[in-house]
């Protein structure tokens, strides 16, 4: 099949979405398809690396439900897109968000392909989906087939555009998170590591681990908070709260290169998403548990799909800081405990491996492509004029 794999989002900047068209195109591609992956780029492909990238806009960053969306709004987009599918010939056109501007909505309004949408958001509400709803229906309607990451994904988009979608969640790359790489030897002198991984946003509760953690230190003082993830503006106020608290053994790593991520995994004794909501599955969950780590979680709908509690790990109530540093000492304080839930979400993860998902994600094409076929079989040849 000659498939396009379109996202919004800028493609040079580290998000779940990028990841997951990212690694869907490479397993896509490993089983023999040819893949094109068509996305808004701040860096141009060559320096990206990417023979099979075709930047289409430039994106800017745009304020969206408690994150920072990184878009293409432009309006000369069409184009480059005509020009693209024509000489391309699609057979699959994958659209992720395929709503959101400008681009997937853009290339769904030219595409003569089958056209496929992934819905990965879970925010709650979406005033674009209510305001637009009237104006997106059009697009929607050429969507032949639907799929969302997740049961909460699909409640969400389902409140305003109805239908059926084919639940796939998100993959992992099970190898790379699989003890392969060294830990961190400056992190490995004794201390208990609790590790966060993720982007430094509000509704991802930093504040709230530090507030658990100021109560953590004080039973568990041989412990260390190592906190990973691109820079915002929220970190001068994170470390400020941790000069007034004189908290110490609290690591603000920034950006962690691709590379370097799953040694951080093997630093970790304990890895901790304290997000408030809006989180539709989590990535970060899986790659603990491929890394053998035992979690401890905000018991909000996208985590609790992924993460059963007592099994892999614990569940909170969200923004409860003393539940929290409860749930992070009761698994600090026994590490058979830690081992066990470690090895039990490692054996799951195994379930979510890019071979499974790219497999089922290829099957619905071909499906949808076969349906297609036979829909135009039966349909009455229409005589020449």
């Amino acid at each position: 099949m000659r498939i396009a794999l379109v996202s919004p989002y800028d493609f040079a900047y580290p998000g779940g979405v990028t990841e997951h068209v990212n690694q869907l195109g490479k397993n896509l591609a490993a089983m023999g398809h040819y893949v094109r992956i068509i996305a808004p780029s701040s860096v141009p492909a060559d320096r990206l690396g990417r023979d099979n990238l075709r930047v289409i806009g430039h994106p800017f960053p745009i304020p969206a439900s408690g994150s920072i969306a990184r878009i293409s709004l432009s309006l000369r987009l069409a184009a480059p897109v005509k020009a693209l599918l024509n000489a391309e010939n699609f057979d699959v056109i994958h659209l992720h968000e395929p709503l959101v501007p400008v681009l997937p909505i853009t290339v769904l309004r030219f595409s003569q392909s089958v056209n496929v949408g992934t819905f990965h958001a879970y925010h709650g509400s979406n005033r674009a989906y209510s305001y637009g709803k009237r104006l997106l229906k059009r697009w929607f309607r050429k969507l032949h087939g639907k799929i969302a990451v997740s049961r909460p994904a699909m409640e969400f988009v389902s409140k305003y555009f109805p239908g059926y979608y084919n639940i796939i969640p998100n993959g992992i790359d099970v190898v790379r998170f699989s003890g392969e790489k060294p830990p961190l030897e400056r992190h490995r002198d004794g201390k208990l590591n609790i590790l966060f991984v993720g982007r430094l946003e509000k509704r991802k509760g930093v504040d709230c681990l530090l507030k658990a953690y100021v109560l953590v230190k004080r039973e568990f003082p041989d412990s260390r908070l190592i906190v990973a993830g691109p820079e915002t503006g929220l970190r001068e106020g994170y470390e400020k709260f941790v000069r007034e608290k004189g908290l110490r053994d609290v690591v603000f790593a920034g950006y962690v290169s691709d590379e370097d991520l799953p040694r951080y995994y093997e630093t970790a004794d304990v890895f901790c998403a304290p997000a408030t909501g809006w989180e539709s599955f989590g990535i970060v969950l899986l790659e603990a548990m491929a890394s053998a780590r035992p979690i401890v979680a905000s018991d909000i709908e996208g985590y609790a799909g992924v993460v059963t509690h007592g099994s892999e790990g614990l569940l909170v109530p969200p923004k409860d800081e003393k539940a929290l540093a409860m749930a992070l000492g009761h698994l600090l304080a026994d590490k058979e405990l830690r081992q066990r839930m470690g090895a039990r979400g490692r054996e799951k993860a195994q379930e979510y491996s890019w071979e499974r998902v790219s497999r089922r994600v290829a099957n619905y094409y071909e499906g949808i492509l076969k349906e297609g076929a036979l829909t135009r079989k039966d349909e009455p040849v229409k005589p020449k004029v």
